[in-house]
């Protein structure tokens, strides 16, 4: 089996993958063909079956297993399979840990790092709320360390949330030596809890999708809401620091449009939106390169960015390996 990273185009590839996405649609000659994303742990590719009732094409479905022979081309400078070939693939031709995206780093060396940010904060109720979700919830642990931080924006993969929040955490640590107005304690704590909330937003891998209460609340509301029931078990809890802390994490995108239903209005979640959004950003574009291979091309209309994009000069020659 040949994985997603090392795809390049005008390879010919044949093996099980797992269908990440599965949608049909039509050509503007009126053409039937079918829009796919397929996975395997080190990566997703946009794929397309443009004749599906072509016989070699069976029938399967999203979140299926599937056995494909397809060519690697090239649109607008992105990678992409062109199948030729399709069908469900039985159980004892793959193994699930090889077709799920997996962090780079040792997931847990990343929650020891995280844990001293929780070691750090001084402020005694704080330092229980974090120790009640990230030391003694062994359910809210498991799923912390192997959920992603996205459907499909940035660190879409196992242990992302986990690698994103230890980022936004780090970038943090920076302001508070930048800048000592900063409330250390309530800063930390926000940057570790900013994001708790998608433990519930999104399902666990394969689907990695949003849930039903992921879609009617979404994980800035679920975040605020956990964050206050675990405040009202520890007896004493200030009313101020709980509504600051909620207040973070309320003002964490920074943007009515984007989802935060408060704009900050605390210096911390001034600089927890700064640090949460140059994270995600950044992880955003490494992983548009990282797709692209060494493609020194405009890379096409990008929403996130509102602009086209493409790799600066000073990538020329440099493996995509190195972009980590």
């Amino acid at each position: 089996m040949k994985y997603v990273e090392s795809f390049r185009e005008g390879d010919r590839i044949s093996g099980v993958y797992l269908c990440k996405y599965k949608q049909s649609a039509v050509t503007k000659n009126g053409k039937t063909y079918e829009n796919l994303i397929m996975q395997d742990k080190t990566g997703t590719i946009d794929s397309k079956i443009w004749d599906p009732n072509s016989q070699g094409i069976e029938d399967f479905d999203a979140l299926d297993y599937v056995d494909i022979m397809a060519e690697v081309t090239s649109f607008q400078g992105t990678l992409q399979l062109n199948i030729k070939r399709a069908r469900r693939a039985r159980e004892s031709e793959y193994q699930a840990a090889d077709y799920l995206p997996v962090s780079d780093r040792d997931i847990e060396v990343m929650y020891r790092e995280l844990l001293e940010f929780a070691e750090q904060v001084q402020e005694p109720h704080l330092r229980m709320l974090l120790q009640e979700f990230f030391v003694k919830d062994r359910e809210f642990i498991k799923a912390f360390k192997f959920h992603s931080a996205a459907k499909s924006v940035h660190h879409s993969f196992v242990g992302g949330l986990l690698e994103h929040t230890l980022s936004v955490c780090k970038l943090c640590r920076y302001y508070v030596e930048a800048y000592p107005i900063l409330n250390r304690d309530l800063l930390y704590a926000a940057a570790m809890c900013h994001d708790i909330g998608k433990v519930y937003e999104l399902s666990d891998f394969p689907e990695n999708d949003y849930t039903d209460e992921g879609q009617l609340l979404g994980h800035i509301a679920m975040g605020s809401e956990m964050v206050g029931e675990r405040a009202h078990q520890i007896p004493g809890f200030p009313k101020k620091l709980e509504h600051e802390l909620k207040h973070c994490i309320l003002a964490h995108h920074g943007e009515l449009e984007y989802g935060s239903p408060k704009k900050p209005a605390l210096i911390e979640a001034v600089a927890l939106n700064m640090a949460d959004n140059t994270d995600a950003k950044m992880e955003t574009l490494k992983e548009i390169f990282k797709s692209a291979g060494n493609s020194q091309e405009w890379l096409g209309y990008n929403r996130l960015f509102e602009s086209n994009i493409r790799r600066s000069s000073q990538y020329i020659g440099l493996q995509p390996n190195n972009l980590q």
